[in-house]
């Protein structure tokens, strides 16, 4: 009887195996089982037993007990699971890195954490893979986790070590939700090792669950505090769809950007005006891939011509007007006020004019954070041109509005243009003092705030965005020289220029702070000045001009109406 069960268990041992290789179930090829997996194992045991049994009960060759075709495949597949699991509980955790392939260390064992490991371990792309080879995480509660198989090192201040030990040369943030300053810190680690630093995106702009490809390098908009705001589109909507929109300073970065805004929300028609006409030309290919020139969408004319502005408006007779054309260069203007005077305030209120004249339904007026208290010659004409427009919303009955922002990231002129071209040349960098800051904002929620203000402004009010915490310019210059790989870049200290404070405000001293109908915008009242009273004055010298402003700019009388 035992020969005979010895011969069973070799035929049955044969059989096994043979039909394992036809099934291609000999070894584990994936690191964790699946129910296709398990269901090959299956019939692999099924298609074994019956043949088995066929041998025992139709043929004279074994003479063994009948329960034996049944016992057999049920030890066998016992046995190749047990196997199975032995190989995977090996496998589990340990990275093979090919010849190409990148080992990263995931920062973050939280949920996006997790996804993004698995996605990682679970690649199988012949190219170049980011592998994960060890998860730091700052919660102790979470140090000694495997995720993956790969255990959690321990937080931020083991980079070193793990660096170290491991040889990695990216570190990867798996934390959509983080915080700006953790970010830095992280950031600041990662320079000191020589680490490229990469990011998950937050889980609104994720298509599903996390991927490797999803991962990307840090931007400023990461590191300066800044998060994407996102305004009430339905509201914009309502207000836009299907009224003729008029855009002053339309081939600036702001106006341009303003008017691919605007085309999203359906507008009947849409007018770009400027006096540049090459920006016009810039403007147009970007919102429609094409510059006709002469499709009744654009409109060439200066601000501070009030008939050519005029004879605009009453022909494209808009509902709405967006006033972004201005001149915004605080030391220029600086030296020359004159220039001011005549392009911001009374170039707004030739605009504040021809569209009271054509009927327009919604003004709003584009401002500056340097209206708030202001100390320059910008500040001081953007201030009256807030005032000018609370006169036209106090004596119309139309909507008048004025919207205020700080700087905006990657706006024509700005910091971030001229530290970009310093870095390019080599640097130094310049920056006024090591202790300036300002309010930044993207491009992007910047228009937004100019639209949602033409749906939800308070009439002759000013609109301010709530921006966060300012940031110190120093932070910003360097930033840009570590993303631009680039460390021997110096930083020079230059001074404050006249008129330049230390840090902006959003609102002035005594102002009553209101909230609008969205959280994250406030309103404030501004006192009225005489439209008719600007229209009259004429001055002789720059200082003339310059010293008006300043009177008019400062005054505080009639803030409370």
């Amino acid at each position: 009887m035992s020969e005979q069960v010895g011969r069973f268990a070799l035929m049955f041992g044969a059989l096994f195996g043979i039909v394992a290789v036809i099934l291609s179930l000999l070894a584990p090829s994936h690191r964790r089982g699946s129910f296709e997996e398990t269901a090959q194992v299956l019939k692999l045991g099924l298609i074994a037993g019956v043949i088995a049994g066929a041998a025992v009960f139709l043929t004279p060759w074994f003479s063994v007990p009948r329960s034996l075709p049944f016992v057999a495949p049920a030890i066998a597949l016992l046995g190749m699971f047990a196997v199975r699991f032995v190989i995977r509980s090996y496998r589990w955790g340990r990275t093979v890195l090919r010849d190409h392939d990148k080992p990263v260390i995931i920062f973050g064992a939280g949920r996006g954490g997790q996804q993004l490991v698995r996605a990682l371990v679970n690649d199988v792309s012949t190219e170049s893979r980011l592998v994960p080879v060890a998860v730091l995480d700052d919660d102790p509660r979470k140090r000694r986790w495997r995720l993956q198989g790969i255990r959690v090192r321990g937080g931020l201040n083991d980079l070193v070590s793990v660096v170290e030990e491991t040889g990695a040369k990216t570190l990867a943030v798996a934390i959509p939700s983080i915080e700006q300053e953790a970010l830095r810190r992280i950031q600041e680690k990662a320079n000191e090792l020589d680490l490229d630093v990469l990011i998950l995106p937050t889980a609104a702009q994720l298509l599903g669950s996390p991927k490797g490809a999803d991962l990307r390098k840090l931007n400023l908009e990461d590191l300066l505090g800044r998060r994407r705001i996102t305004l009430d589109s339905r509201a914009i909507a309502n207000s836009l769809n299907g009224k003729t929109v008029l855009v002053t300073g339309a081939g600036g970065s702001i106006g341009s950007e303003l008017c691919r805004q605007i085309a999203r929300f359906g507008p009947a028609k849409l007018t770009l005006l400027d006096r540049d006409e090459s920006a016009l030309f810039a403007a147009q290919m970007s919102l429609t891939g094409r510059a006709l020139l002469d499709d009744g969408t654009l409109a060439l004319g200066d601000i501070r011509d009030l008939d050519a502005i005029r004879e605009i408006m009453d022909h494209v007779r808009p509902d709405i007007v967006f006033h972004a054309a201005a001149l915004k260069h605080l030391t220029l203007l600086e030296q020359y006020p004159l220039e001011a005077w005549k392009t911001n305030v009374l170039g707004t209120r030739n605009v504040l004019e021809a569209a009271r004249s054509a009927g327009v339904k919604t003004f709003v007026n584009v401002s500056t954070d340097k209206a708030a208290d202001p100390t320059c010659v910008l500040g001081y004409s953007k201030r009256v041109a807030e005032r000018l427009t609370a006169d036209y919303a106090s004596n119309y009955d139309s909507t008048y509005v004025s919207v205020r922002f700080g700087n905006v990231l990657g706006s024509r002129g700005s910091v971030l243009t001229a530290f970009t071209e310093q870095i390019e040349r080599g640097g130094p960098v310049t920056v006024t003092h090591p202790d300036v800051e300002r309010y930044f904002m993207l491009i992007p929620e910047a228009c937004q705030l100019v639209l949602q203000a033409a749906s939800i402004g308070s009439d002759g009010e000013v609109m301010v965005l709530d921006m966060g915490e300012p940031v110190k310019i120093l932070d910003v210059a360097k930033q840009m020289i570590r993303m631009s790989g680039k460390r021997d870049i110096n930083i020079d200290f230059t001074g404050l220029r006249p008129g330049e404070k230390l840090s902006e405000v959003l609102f002035s001293s005594g102002d009553r702070i209101q909230q609008s109908g969205h959280q994250l915008v406030h309103h404030v009242a501004v006192p009225r000045i005489d439209a008719a009273m600007v229209s009259g004055i004429s001055f002789r010298t720059p200082a003339e001009a310059r010293e008006w402003m300043v009177d008019e700019g400062s005054s505080l009388q009639g803030a409370a109406l």
